[in-house]
């Protein structure tokens, strides 16, 4: 028999079923305390939105209440894609590559699902032909919708320290921004994805996740995790756009 150049632990079927038996019960209790987070979001106070957003869309001019579809709710993923720049986040881009796959099922289950970023509708509809995309996405340039939900920042709310991300202040350089400027710092994108309900002709926001809060929604970690070698997070950012791959 060979030996093993590996470093990692080697053991019988017998070893390896204990250990799995243990890893088990942990997994078991992960998926309680998810239930239970689970629950616990859906008690989180409604607050009431109050400013009429108007986004452009396929279909033209939509209200937040447009982007409902007629559906009770609605789930909105905070793209990353400034108006400056000439295609969508990486990292964005590798999460939205399951949106398509799974938003039949969600708009079957009285929920609608979009996408929303501050480029320009022509920006996000020439980037989805390229990705190869047809979930719904609206541009909110031109409204307070990104900055109000926390995912893009002006140089006013950086260079004052009012700027917040993930319900903590944002730590950022401030050289060379204009405390008085109400320009969106087109570097300061940030991800995230927030959930509104619809009751009574009233839109009421009912959570928001940002950061390693959104990490469930990317289908690709959820497989890596379960891989023998995991995210393997040493080789820093290795992914790529989809279409960006040596093999595509």
């Amino acid at each position: 028999m060979t030996t093993p150049t590996t470093t990692h632990a080697i053991g019988s079927r017998e070893d390896w079923l204990s250990a799995r038996l243990a890893l088990l019960g942990a997994e078991k209790e992960l998926t309680r305390r998810s239930d239970e987070l689970a629950r616990q979001r859906q008690e989180l106070p409604w607050v009431r939105v109050e400013k009429d957003y108007v986004f452009d869309t396929d279909h033209g001019p939509a209200s937040l209440k447009d982007l409902f579809g007629g559906r009770s709710q609605l789930i909105v993923y905070h793209f990353m894609y400034a108006p400056s720049w000439t295609e969508g986040c990486p990292s964005c881009s590798s999460i939205a590559d399951g949106f398509d796959g799974i938003r039949i099922h969600v708009q079957n289950h009285d929920v609608a699902f979009t996408a929303v970023s501050r480029a320009s509708l022509a920006q996000l509809q020439a980037y989805e032909q390229r990705m190869g995309w047809t979930f719904p996405w609206a541009s909110s340039s031109g409204s307070d919708f990104n900055a109000d939900f926390g995912v893009s920042f002006t140089e006013r709310q950086l260079a004052t320290g009012q700027a917040t991300y993930n319900f903590r202040p944002v730590d950022a350089p401030t050289d060379g921004l204009d405390p008085a400027s109400d320009a969106y710092v087109d570097a300061a994108e940030s991800p995230g994805m927030s959930a509104f309900v619809q009751e009574d002709g009233d839109v009421f926001h009912t959570y928001s996740a940002y950061s390693r809060g959104v990490d469930a929604l990317w289908g690709m970690y959820q497989w890596l995790d379960r891989a023998p070698k995991g995210r393997n997070d040493g080789k820093g950012m290795w992914f790529r756009r989809h279409d960006e791959y040596p093999s595509a």
